[in-house]
């Protein structure tokens, strides 16, 4: 059988750091405030000249070098964002454009939060369908433009960035001991979709919205919904919390992770933390936090490693992969 193997990894951030004692300037709310209750200490902040499709380049080429490959050698580019640089075309074909490919095929995925496990899924399933043999995979956000940066219980919660990683289609037996996608999880429930949402589209308001967040509620959902997913691909791939090498979370909240960890049995020096140094970067958060891990020297060939994520919609949802 085909399995999706990962071949490299990159990771893009803008230039400027904005710490939580700027935000006391501009709302109510203290670094100490920020840190207790999301593990935030800071974020990058997207310049005029930055862009998700500028830094979504930025990361794809990282991940491209990683992988010793080119543009010319990828066949397919899965953007995950839920801020594109135009209502379309998509912001993949400029990615596609930026990279100087003139084949193969793009398009964008939008599941916010959750849009990377979404867009590394699908992915994998063109790959093992055949469609395509190597695939750009990349979550790129600059979520900075859609805040309401009066609002002070979701302008400190956010940030942007790009991460990507290139997938290629191996010959396999299908053994969890080889390289690659091993099983994943999708959920979504749009019943609760009031929960985290945009107020604003071109459909509605003709206007982009500002984000906005029932926090408490989300973090009701997130434990439960994390769990499931994550318990679901265990079960598919027959291991168990104790096999699994690195947890690498959604980072939006470092009180949902520590939870979620705990109710998994996934312990402390397993769990890849960066929302201290990103924010919640939406879609870009798994792949910046997978780059982190493997340049920090964590993640390493033949780790097994669990990603997951859950976002507005409500989306959630998980993937396994052997490194």
């Amino acid at each position: 059988m085909i399995r999706s193997a990962v071949r490299g990894v990159g990771s893009s951030l803008p230039r400027r750091i904005m710490t939580n004692k700027e935000f006391e300037k501009l709302v109510d709310t203290s670094d100490e405030w920020i840190v207790q209750r999301t593990g935030i200490r800071q974020r990058h902040i997207a310049a005029e000249d930055e862009t998700t499709a500028s830094l979504g380049e930025a990361a794809a080429r990282a991940a491209l070098a990683d992988a010793g490959l080119t543009p010319d050698d990828i066949d397919l580019i899965v953007l995950a964002t839920s801020t594109p640089n135009n209502t379309f075309p998509a912001t993949a074909v400029e990615i596609q454009e930026r990279l100087g490919m003139r084949h193969g095929f793009a398009f964008d995925m939008q599941a916010v939060c959750t849009g990377f496990v979404y867009a590394i899924t699908t992915a994998d399933h063109y790959l093992r369908g055949g469609t395509a043999k190597r695939a750009l995979v990349i979550g790129s956000e600059t979520f900075s433009r859609i805040l309401d940066w009066s609002d002070r219980t979701t302008c400190v919660l956010f940030g942007d960035g790009a991460g990507a990683i290139v997938l290629e289609a191996a010959d396999g037996t299908g053994s969890a001991a080889e390289r690659g996608i091993i099983a994943s999880a999708l959920r979504s429930d749009g019943s609760q979709k009031d929960k985290l949402y945009v107020d604003g589209g071109p459909s509605t308001t003709g206007t982009v919205g500002h984000l906005r967040m029932q926090g408490r509620e989300v973090f009701k959902h997130a434990v439960g919904m994390i769990t499931d997913v994550v318990e679901n691909v265990l079960e598919q791939a027959k291991v168990t919390p104790e096999d699994i090498d690195w947890f690498v979370p959604h980072q939006a909240n470092k009180r949902i992770i520590d939870a979620s960890a705990r109710k998994l049995g996934f312990a402390d020096e397993k769990v890849v933390i960066t929302v201290d140094l990103h924010g919640n970067t939406s879609a870009a958060s798994v792949p910046l936090a997978l780059d982190h891990a493997v340049k920090q020297g964590k993640i390493k060939p033949g780790d097994l490693v669990m990603l997951e994520a859950m976002g507005g919609g409500f989306t959630w949802g998980a993937t396994l992969i052997r490194w």
